[in-house]
């Protein structure tokens, strides 16, 4: 998965939570002139605006002591969207029955992008039931995974679940 840097997660992680959010994941793009640091965070009551604002602020300030990152970034703190990113082997198991799409490293079954409903998360993989076809995908095989909002899967009178 496309994870920040374990310091960085370290140092974030518990002032997301501190604040009263889940940390959902963070993402860091290197690059010397326009980098970007991106914090989802969630809460059971959603987040708005106001809630972005308040943990981009807390952020801001820690990382402009700590100053754990080099050259310049932008800093991006957002909800995690109907697509949600996953971004721990845990987070499949709060969606088992729901679409995921997944891409991988290296080719499963010939195919590099893999569609399908989340059937079980074991030690260190998860089954996806694609057609009549049930692949497991292991996690460090995953470059990216994202939910796949229902509204996408209903579209043009298809079934969702």
């Amino acid at each position: 998965m496309k994870q920040a840097p374990e310091h960085l997660v370290e140092l974030i992680e518990p002032i997301v939570e501190g604040l009263g959010y889940e940390c959902v994941g963070i993402e860091y793009n290197p690059h010397p002139t326009h980098g970007m640091l991106r914090i989802y965070i969630d809460s059971d009551n959603g987040i708005l605006l106001d809630d972005c604002t308040k943990v981009s602020h807390q952020i801001s300030g820690v990382l402009d002591v700590e100053d754990p990152i080099q050259g310049e970034y932008h800093l991006e703190v957002s909800s995690p969207g109907a697509d949600r990113p996953f971004f721990k082997l845990s987070q499949f198991q709060r969606f088992l029955g729901s679409t995921v799409l997944v891409s991988l490293f290296k080719p499963i079954d010939k195919r590099r992008k893999i569609t399908g409903q989340i059937k079980v998360v074991e030690d260190d993989a998860i089954l996806v039931q694609e057609g009549e076809q049930l692949l497991k995908i292991p996690f460090q095989a995953m470059s990216k995974a994202r939910l796949v909002p229902d509204y996408i899967i209903n579209k043009g009178g298809r079934s969702g679940k």
